[in-house]
């Protein structure tokens, strides 16, 4: 397309959009034609300047006014740009003008959202028009879930092709949070029904595979299949983002399901992490409780670079087939990396908008999945800049 801009990053005066503008200085290609868009152009400036001094050839890069409230500041950015990058949440209050303007445009439209209403509204209000002008909308690009779509998706190619399959993926993590992740979780706590709403939604208007059948697992397993521990399961989006890829690609076989957990050490540790957990979703139904949540950490906020230094994640998968011939044969597979909430969101954020930017991908439109839209390109990628992908 004729475009100004191959990408823009919008949020580049965030903590997250920081980080992610950070890799791009160090890692785009040369003659990448990007930009940075916010609602400060003093902000933006000061980036800039900042990003300057880890390559020089930022000096140059075009600022451009972008407010969500904004509706023709926003138009103006999606079709300018090839790619856009959104780091700007919580999504569901700010997310939907951009990506309404990119459906509309025909740009692609990458963010790091972990919020499965804002994902779910989105397929039902604009897939049908991102498919009709060629935009991929390809959502939850960061921790949430980049190491577990692509990690199944690695796992069940080392898996014999048409063969029923289970697999289950362990998260292990030392990481802390931002102001922003905190608030975009109490948006989700707040509204549980909504995201039910959205859901059911969402499964009226969505094509299920034909002849194939997909689900999530939500067995317990209490004992992990690996080297010992305690897991419970993991409430976020990635299991929806693991079987929205296994219903559009038929590699994942005729009958495939998946599990997602916490993996930790002790009893201790679980039971305190469920309690935890329970005991925040209860408070955020009330504003005096949401209120003393969102004092944790202010938005803007975040890990300090020493911090984060000393943060990592490692997912392991294992995968079973569980029928024919192959029946009971298994791999067992890890995705390991650094700062699992921020230096390594933002690695596979400015990765993901740079493969759908510059790389031979499959064709494909509307709202897709990272391992649909990219698959074996962005692990490559990911790969290069330090996220290790690996059979056990």
């Amino acid at each position: 397309m004729d475009r100004t801009h191959d990408l823009v990053l919008f949020g580049a005066t965030g903590f997250t959009g920081g980080l992610t503008a950070d890799h791009l200085a160090e890692h785009a290609p040369p003659g990448t034609r990007w930009a940075l868009a916010g609602r400060s152009m003093a902000r933006l400036e000061a980036v800039r300047e900042r990003l300057t001094g880890l390559n020089p050839a930022c000096a140059d890069l075009p600022l451009l006014h972008a407010d969500a409230e904004d509706a023709d500041s926003i138009r103006a950015v999606a079709e300018s740009a090839r790619v856009v990058i959104s780091t700007v949440g919580p999504y569901l209050k700010y997310g939907e003008p951009l990506v309404a303007a990119c459906a509309r445009a025909g740009t692609d439209y990458v963010d790091l959202t972990g919020e499965p209403t804002f994902v779910d509204r989105m397929y039902v209000r604009y897939h049908d028009e991102a498919a009709r002008t060629g935009a991929r909308i390809v959502h939850a690009c960061g921790f949430d879930s980049i190491p577990h779509d692509l990690g199944v998706y690695f796992t069940v190619q080392r898996l014999p092709e048409g063969a029923p399959m289970h697999v289950e993926g362990f998260v292990r993590a030392n990481g802390d949070f931002s102001g922003g992740t905190l608030e975009s979780a109490l948006g989700v706590f707040t509204d549980l029904p909504g995201m039910v709403r959205a859901e059911v939604e969402r499964r009226r208007v969505e094509p299920r595979p034909a002849g194939r059948r997909v689900r999530i697992s939500r067995a317990p397993v209490p004992r992990t299949r690996l080297a010992g521990g305690w897991t419970l399961p993991m409430p976020t989006i990635d299991p929806q983002i693991v079987t929205r890829s296994a219903a559009a690609l038929d590699r994942y076989g005729p009958d495939f399901s998946y599990g997602h957990y916490v993996a930790v050490r002790r009893l201790a540790s679980a039971v305190a992490m469920a309690a935890g957990t329970g005991a925040a979703v209860a408070l955020a139904q009330f504003p005096p409780g949401r209120s003393l949540l969102a004092r944790l950490r202010a938005p803007g906020e975040g890990p300090t670079a020493e911090q984060r230094a000393g943060h990592w994640f490692s997912v392991t998968f294992v995968g079973r087939v569980t029928g024919g011939v192959h029946a009971g044969e298994q791999v067992v597979t890890e995705v390991a990396g650094g700062d699992p909430g921020y230096g390594d969101t933002a690695k596979m954020l400015a990765e993901s908008a740079l493969c759908l930017a510059h790389d031979d991908l499959p064709k494909t439109s509307g709202q897709v999945t990272p391992a649909v839209a990219m698959g074996d390109a962005l692990i490559d990628r990911l790969i290069r800049v330090g996220i290790t992908f690996r059979v056990r």
